[in-house]
């Protein structure tokens, strides 16, 4: 195309039609500028399909951190159930319950002792946020409530963190001078692995007397079981949000 206006171009110089070449030059550049806007806008295209392709392989990995999450997030809610109960069965026997089996009685208080902290699985929401590149999401949707979980879990942290805080005061110091960890802790692995490590051992009240009369543990059971419930709450609300993020991202990836 930009030979034939060249040629008619030489053609009118020639035949000294200036108003005509002009015309023709005018054409000439208006080509080569719509050739480079559509170069342009290929090049556009390119590296929005490049920047889509991507998105959607982010959003597929926070996918699969997010059911990895959820399925850990399950198991916690259902260990701190346990150990909640154990915490509230403990306080009970200060106030007053007879213990008839000390073995059970240790396994509630060492159920206490052992508690874990959860961590999620969010390596590629952690990977987006320290590269920079949060804002290849383009969903605001799952944007915001990828920040709202970041926000539960931090929240969670904190409640984790005053616990272990509290803990060290109220039952992991007052314990090391009042009981036999040594013991107690081979009769707790005994009963949680069947038998196949630890020792039963001959666990009576003698074993937990002083313990039972310290105001201080008591007040530190009553703490986790609170704790411990609120903690669970907090899982509930991530593990929801976490689906609904699934399900937005599931969304999103079909378009």
């Amino acid at each position: 195309m930009i030979k034939f206006f060249r040629k008619i171009r030489q053609k009118t110089l020639t035949e000294n039609k200036f108003s005509k070449y002009l015309l023709y030059a005018i054409g000439e550049i208006i080509l080569v500028v719509i050739g480079i806007l559509i170069a342009l806008q290929i090049n556009n295209l390119n590296e929005e399909k490049k920047s889509r392709t991507k998105e959607v392989s982010y959003l597929k990995n926070i996918k699969t951190d997010l059911v990895i999450t959820n399925l850990e997030i399950d198991q916690y809610i259902s260990n701190r159930t346990e150990r909640a109960i154990s915490a509230s069965n403990v306080v009970e026997h200060y106030n007053g319950r007879p213990v008839t089996d000390w073995n059970e009685f240790n396994k509630y208080t060492i159920d206490v002792y052992t508690w874990q902290r959860f961590y999620q699985t969010d390596n590629t929401f952690q990977e987006l946020m320290n590269s920079g590149n949060f804002a290849i999401i383009s969903n605001d949707s799952i944007k915001n409530e990828l920040l709202t979980v970041d926000k539960l879990y931090k929240k969670l942290k904190y409640s984790e963190d005053h616990f272990r805080y509290d803990a060290e005061i109220t039952l992991y110091e007052p314990s090391y001078g009042m009981t036999d960890i040594y013991s107690l802790s081979n009769n707790y692995f005994y009963q949680k692995s069947n038998g196949t490590t630890g020792s039963l051992g001959n666990l009576d009240e003698d074993d937990f007397r002083e313990m039972l009369k310290d105001q201080k543990q008591k007040n530190g059971f009553a703490f986790a079981a609170m704790y411990f419930n609120g903690m669970n709450k907090t899982l509930e609300m991530i593990k929801e949000r976490n689906k609904n993020i699934i399900s937005l991202i599931d969304n999103e990836i079909e378009k």
